[in-house]
C-alpha cells in the first residue's frame, strides 16, 4: 500500500518549503483533509497541491472519539502511511502535541517528522472546563520547542498554531476578538508559520483576524459559511475541513446501508470508480 518510500531529508525540506509557499501564493491554499491513505490519494489525483490530516477522522476510522484518545504512536502510524501514500506535501492534525511540557511537545514535532509528514496542528485548548485554554507564556514556549526540534531535525516543519478563543470561550465574552488576536501575534513571533482560527464563520471577525494577525490565516470551512472565494477575497491564506468529508462520506455508508436494508437494490454502484482503478493508486 506504500507507493512512496519515506522521504529523504533533502527531499522532505522540498516539500516543507513548498508547503509554506503555498500560504502566500496569489491564491488561497485550499487544503483537503484525509483520514487514510485511499482519501489522501483522491485528494492527490483532484489536483489538490497538499494534503492535510484530519485527527476526528483518523481516530474514527481507527475506532476512538477525538481528543488525544487514540495512542500517539498509533495516531503516528496513520500519519506516515497517508505521507507515505502521495507525492505530495502532508501536515498532520496532532491535537494538542500528545504531552503537556514544551519538551513532550516537541518530541511529538520530532516524531511528525519521522513519519514523513512537513507540518503540523497545534491546537491550545485545554480539556480543563476551569482553564479552557492553555497558559498564553506556556503555549509560546510549547511553540519555540516545536520549531527548535525542527530546526534539530533538519526539516522546516511547518507550524499551523490553532487557537481555540472561539471555541471554548463563551459567546459573550466581549474580549474574544483581542485574545484570539494576542494569541495569534504571539504565536507568530514564538515561531508558528500559520494561526489557525478555529470556530470562526463570520465574515467580520474574518476581516479582523486577517486584518490585525501578522501571519497567515487559516479558515475551517463549513456548510453555510462564507464559500472558497469569499475567503479568498477577505485574505484568508487557508482553507480546510476538517472531519467534515469524512463524515460526509459516513454519511454515503449509512445510505448504502438503508438501501440495501430497506430496498435490497444496489443503486450506489453505479458510476463508482472500479476495482482496478483503486489499486492502482498504489501500485508502482
Amino acid at each position: 500500500m506504500d507507493t512512496h518510500p519515506v522521504a529523504n531529508k533533502e527531499e522532505q525540506r522540498r516539500k516543507a518549503e513548498q508547503f509554506r509557499g503555498l500560504h502566500r501564493g496569489a491564491r488561497i491554499l485550499v487544503l483537503p483533509n484525509a483520514w487514510d491513505a485511499a482519501s489522501a490519494k483522491v485528494f492527490e489525483r483532484a489536483g489538490f497541491p497538499a494534503v492535510a490530516t484530519t485527527s476526528a477522522g483518523i481516530a474514527n476510522a481507527y475506532g476512538y472519539p477525538d481528543g488525544e484518545v487514540m495512542p500517539r504512536a498509533e495516531m503516528l502510524e496513520a500519519v506516515g502511511r497517508i505521507a507515505r501514500a502521495v507525492a505530495l506535501p502532508v501536515t498532520a492534525d496532532m491535537e494538542m502535541g500528545f504531552g503537556h511540557t514544551p519538551d513532550e511537545i516537541a518530541e511529538t514535532a520530532r516524531l511528525t517528522l519521522e513519519a514523513g509528514a512537513v507540518g503540523l496542528n497545534l491546537e491550545d485548548g485545554t480539556r480543563d472546563e476551569s482553564r479552557p485554554l492553555a497558559d498564553l507564556a506556556l503555549q509560546v514556549e510549547r511553540i519555540r520547542a516545536v520549531r527548535q526540534a525542527a530546526e534539530q531535525f533538519g526539516v522546516p516543519l511547518v507550524i499551523n498554531a490553532r487557537t481555540d478563543v472561539y471555541l471554548r470561550l463563551d459567546r459573550q465574552d466581549p474580549t474574544r476578538l483581542a485574545q484570539a488576536i494576542e494569541r495569534g501575534n504571539a504565536y507568530r513571533a514564538a515561531g508558528a508559520d500559520c494561526i489557525f482560527a478555529f470556530g470562526v464563520g463570520d465574515r467580520q471577525t474574518i476581516a479582523a483576524l486577517v486584518r490585525e494577525i501578522a501571519a497567515p490565516i487559516n479558515i475551517l470551512a463549513h456548510y453555510g459559511g462564507p464559500t472558497i472565494a469569499e475567503l479568498e477575497e477577505l485574505g484568508v491564506a487557508r482553507v480546510t475541513f476538517g472531519s467534515t468529508p469524512m463524515r460526509a462520506t459516513m454519511s454515503l455508508v449509512g445510505r448504502i446501508a438503508e438501501e440495501l436494508k430497506q430496498a435490497g437494490t444496489y443503486s450506489f454502484g453505479q458510476g463508482v470508480v472500479s476495482y482496478a482503478e483503486v489499486n492502482s493508486y498504489f501500485e508502482h
